[in-house]
């Protein structure tokens, strides 16, 4: 089950923090526009950890349906600390609205739970005790 989780999880170039960060410095992708995420599977549930530094709780949305979880969120523009001419030496936080799914099968969607804590969103879904299945068999009369 793990493997199925992990593709499209992992970048072009699988692990390589080398290629697989090649130019976000250049084109202003800060983490929080990428949501970085850490995914955990037990027998009873799996834990999605998101790292979203200086976002409101107010301003996350996390909803789970049809075997997929969608966690959203948008950071509000700040002002700069830029000087009379607007010189800034560099920029690196970003703002505006963001989101991301994840492809959980046999989640117990009554009792999914979540918690925000210092910048990072924890969210456990626990697995459904039968089996779930998407197939209903319909008698004919």
């Amino acid at each position: 089950m793990a493997n199925e989780l992990t593709r499209g999880f992992n970048g072009l170039f699988g692990n390589d923090d080398f290629f697989n960060s090649f130019g976000h410095p250049f084109f202003n992708m800060s983490d929080v526009k990428e949501m970085r995420t850490d995914v955990a599977e037990s027998d009873k549930d799996y834990t999605v950890a998101i790292d979203l530094p200086g976002i409101d709780k107010k301003d996350i949305h996390a909803d789970f349906k049809d075997g997929v979880l969608t966690v959203s969120a948008k950071r509000d523009s700040f002002s700069d600390d830029a000087d009379s001419n607007g010189n800034v030496i560099a920029s690196e936080r970003s703002y505006g609205r963001f989101s991301r799914q994840y492809q959980l099968p046999g989640v117990d969607e009554q009792n999914v739970s979540a918690k925000y804590d210092d910048g990072v969103l924890k969210i456990t879904l626990p697995k459904a005790t039968k089996e779930i299945s998407d197939n209903h068999t319909i008698a004919i009369n």
